[in-house]
């Protein structure tokens, strides 16, 4: 398999900003160079005033496809609870197509089993535990792709699904079984037994675990966005995110951009 690239993603934060500001963001971004534009798939905000403004995933997912011309995107990630599994694969399906240039679409369908106890309240859905929610996610994984390979028409590329999470018994499985990307934080030794487990759930399920692209993140703060790069990147990983808010300033991703393209050459 040839050496896969460093990418670089950012996670915009849809919170506390008006829809033209982050659309602004996006803009920014891709001008910038970025790889990949992650949103958040939650109803509320995750830091500062929690009733604060704040948009759903989808629906800016869509209008991201229309805007852009060239950054893959994606929800960091989608919550499966959320909605039927074959309404998912129809929203990716239609969204990877409103994104498509020259025939091929960009959209990238990162997905997990949900956390955000007031989304699910006030929401009205069943919020169980945390092992029932991963029960779901790994059941209904199947029935995406299926329903993909049963559309008129079908998605215009086999679209990736990152799974984000580091749960050995569960999470983990799920990933070596689903996953083109996993996305996982934590340092160096952290990462390391990770990887270790992942290679075991591989080796059980027959999968080469190369196939897989490994991501990680890291704060937007620009004096710690490349704290342990180099030895993350030793490790395997090719795709780091860093997330910010819309009006923050792009340092940070400047500089990790920049060392992207030193690796790259």
């Amino acid at each position: 398999m040839p050496e896969r690239p460093v990418r670089v993603g950012v996670q915009i934060a849809p919170q506390h900003a008006t829809y033209a500001e982050l659309r602004d963001c996006v803009a920014r971004l891709e001008d910038l160079g970025v790889d990949i534009v992650f949103n958040w798939d939650h109803f509320f905000p995750l830091t500062g005033d929690p009733d604060g403004r704040h948009f759903e995933a989808w629906t800016m997912l869509a209008a991201m496809a229309e805007q852009t011309s060239r950054v893959e995107f994606g929800p960091l990630v989608n919550c499966n609870g959320y909605r039927n599994p074959d309404l998912q694969a129809d929203m990716a399906r239609t969204v990877d197509h409103i994104s498509a240039k020259d025939g091929v679409g960009r959209f990238i369908f990162g997905t997990g089993s949900g956390w955000a106890r007031r989304d699910y309240e006030e929401y009205g859905y069943e919020f169980g535990t945390a092992g029932s929610r991963l029960d779901a996610l790994a059941a209904d994984l199947p029935r995406i792709r299926a329903r993909w390979e049963a559309m008129n028409p079908r998605p215009t590329r086999r679209i990736p699904i990152l799974i984000g999470g580091g749960g050995e018994q569960k999470t983990l499985r799920i990933v070596a079984e689903h996953a083109d990307i996993w996305h996982c934080f934590g340092d160096v030794a952290t990462l390391t037994h990770k990887l270790g487990v992942l290679r075991e759930h591989c080796v059980a399920v027959g999968r080469d675990p190369d196939e897989i692209e490994l991501s990680t993140g890291y704060t937007a703060r620009h004096d710690t966005a490349l704290r342990n790069a180099d030895e993350k990147h030793a490790l395997g990983f090719r795709l780091f995110e860093i997330p910010i808010g819309a009006d923050d300033d792009l340092d940070a991703v400047r500089g990790l951009l920049a060392w992207r393209d030193a690796l790259n050459g």
